[in-house]
C-alpha cells in the first residue's frame, strides 16, 4: 500500500474551512482528491460519503434534506451528481453559516456549472487539486517555494545549485498512479484513463454524438498544448464547425483537461494578443495522447518545449493556488514580436517567466522578458527559467534561474 503524501493545498483547505461555510474542491479526474479528503490528517474527523456509491446517491436525489440534517462537518465526494442535494446545502447554509460545514469535491469545474454556481453564489469558494507536483513527489512542501520567498525579497544569492530536470518527469507528469509508481507501464494506465472519460465523464456532462470525433479533437488539443488557442484552426483539424469545437473545448476545461491561460492585458503595450492560450492540465496525459513516449535533450522534438511548459505550468498553478487567494497566471504576447510564456501575479507582485529547454542562452532569448519589463515597469523581475545548475544575473531584474529552483 502506498504510503500517503500529504498535498500541498491542505494547509490552505484548513484555513478556507476556519472561513466558509462551503468548500469546493474541484480537480481532473484521478488527481487525489477522494484520497486526500480521506487521508489528510486535519479531515479525518470529518463525515465522509461519496455519490459514487448509489445507494448513497439515491438517498441524495430522493431525500437531500434528510442526508445532511444535523450534519456539523460533512465531506461530500462527487458531489456534481446530485445537483438537488446543492440545493438542500444552500438551504441549510442560509440558516446555518458556521464555518466549515461542507466540502463538496467533484471532477467537474463547479464555476463553469452556471446553474451549480448560482446555487453555492456567496457561500462557498473554490479550490482546485491540480497534479502533483515535484515538491509532493519529494515531500519537500514544508519549506516555503521559491516563487512565494522571492515575492518576499528572497535573496537570489542564498539558492543552492539543483540537478537538471529529468525529462522521465514530463512524460510522467502528476496523476498519482503514475508519478508515484514510475517503474509500471504508464501507456496501458494512460489508455484506461482515456477510455472511461471519453465513455463515463465526457457521456454525462453532455450529449457528444460522435466519440470518436471527440477524442480526435482532444488529441489535436494535446497536440497544442503551449499555443494560443484558435479555434477555427483546431475545428477545421477536427472537421467540426467553429460552435461544436467551442463547445467540445468547453467540456474539456469543463472537466480540468485542460486549462485556457489567460493573456496579461496590465500593461500599455499594442498589438496585444488577447486569445487565452491552452494548456493540458498534466504533461504526462498530453504526452501519451500525442504518442510520445521517449524525450531526448540531444535529439530535440518539437513537443519538447510545449510539454516542458506544460509541465512547468501546472507545477506552478498548483504552487500559486495552494498559497495565496491573490495569485494569477497569466501569459504575455505582442503580436509579431515580443512574448513570454508566463506571467505570475502575487498581489502587487509581477514576475515573467520565460522558458529554455537547453542548458545555455543567448541575448535573443532575453528579448521577451526585456521587452515586458520595459512596458511594466513596475515589475519585481524577468526569469529565463533554463535546464542548467546555477542561479545567475543577466540583467537589472532579469536572472537566469534553473527551473528545478524555479519549481523548488
Amino acid at each position: 500500500m502506498t504510503e500517503y503524501l500529504q498535498r500541498e493545498i491542505e494547509p490552505f483547505l484548513d484555513k478556507a474551512l476556519k472561513s466558509m461555510p462551503v468548500v469546493v474542491l474541484t480537480g481532473m479526474r484521478q488527481v487525489g482528491k477522494s484520497t486526500l479528503l480521506q487521508k489528510a490528517q486535519s479531515l479525518r474527523n470529518r463525515k465522509y460519503i461519496t455519490l459514487d456509491d448509489f445507494p448513497v446517491l439515491e438517498a441524495a436525489r430522493s431525500n437531500p434534506e434528510a442526508l445532511i440534517a444535523g450534519e456539523k462537518a460533512l465531506t461530500i465526494d462527487e458531489a456534481q451528481r446530485c445537483p438537488e442535494l446543492l440545493l438542500a446545502i444552500k438551504k441549510e447554509v442560509d440558516r446555518d453559516r458556521k464555518p466549515g460545514r461542507f466540502i463538496l469535491s467533484g471532477s467537474v469545474n463547479f464555476n463553469l456549472l452556471k446553474g451549480i454556481s448560482e446555487t453555492l453564489a456567496g457561500r462557498a469558494l473554490y479550490l482546485t487539486l491540480h497534479p502533483f507536483t515535484q515538491r509532493e513527489i519529494k515531500g519537500a512542501i514544508k519549506e516555503p517555494p521559491f516563487m512565494i520567498q522571492f515575492a518576499s525579497d528572497l535573496k537570489l544569492k542564498q539558492i543552492k545549485q539543483r540537478s537538471t530536470v529529468d525529462l522521465k518527469d514530463i512524460l510522467l507528469g502528476g496523476l498519482p498512479p503514475v508519478c508515484l509508481h514510475p517503474k509500471t507501464d504508464s501507456g496501458f494506465w494512460y489508455k484506461g484513463y482515456e477510455q472511461t472519460y471519453l465513455e463515463r465523464d465526457i457521456r454525462k456532462l453532455s450529449q457528444v454524438a460522435d466519440l470518436l470525433v471527440f477524442r480526435n479533437l482532444l488529441k489535436l488539443a494535446a497536440l497544442r498544448t503551449g499555443q494560443i488557442l484558435k479555434v477555427s484552426e483546431i475545428g477545421r483539424d477536427a472537421k467540426l464547425n467553429n460552435v461544436t469545437a467551442s463547445r467540445y473545448l468547453d467540456l474539456l476545461e469543463t472537466s480540468f483537461v485542460v486549462r485556457k491561460l489567460a493573456p496579461f492585458l496590465s500593461n500599455k503595450a499594442t498589438r496585444l494578443i488577447k486569445s487565452p492560450k491552452l494548456l493540458f492540465s498534466d504533461s504526462g496525459l498530453a504526452a501519451f495522447m500525442t504518442g510520445m513516449d521517449h524525450l531526448d535533450y540531444k535529439k530535440p522534438d518539437p513537443l519538447l518545449g510545449p510539454l516542458l511548459e506544460t509541465y512547468i505550468a501546472q507545477n506552478l498553478s498548483s504552487i500559486l493556488d495552494s498559497h495565496s487567494t491573490s495569485a494569477n497566471l497569466y501569459y504575455w504576447h505582442v503580436q509579431g514580436r515580443h512574448e513570454v510564456d508566463f506571467v505570475v501575479e502575487l498581489g502587487r507582485e509581477i514576475i515573467a517567466i520565460e522558458v529554455k529547454a537547453a542548458s545555455r542562452w543567448e541575448t535573443k532569448d532575453l528579448s521577451g522578458l526585456k521587452a515586458f519589463l520595459k512596458y511594466t515597469p513596475q515589475s519585481k523581475a524577468g526569469f529565463l527559467a533554463y535546464n542548467g545548475k546555477e542561479v545567475v544575473k543577466l540583467e537589472d531584474k532579469i536572472w537566469a534561474v534553473p527551473i528545478p529552483v524555479l519549481l523548488s
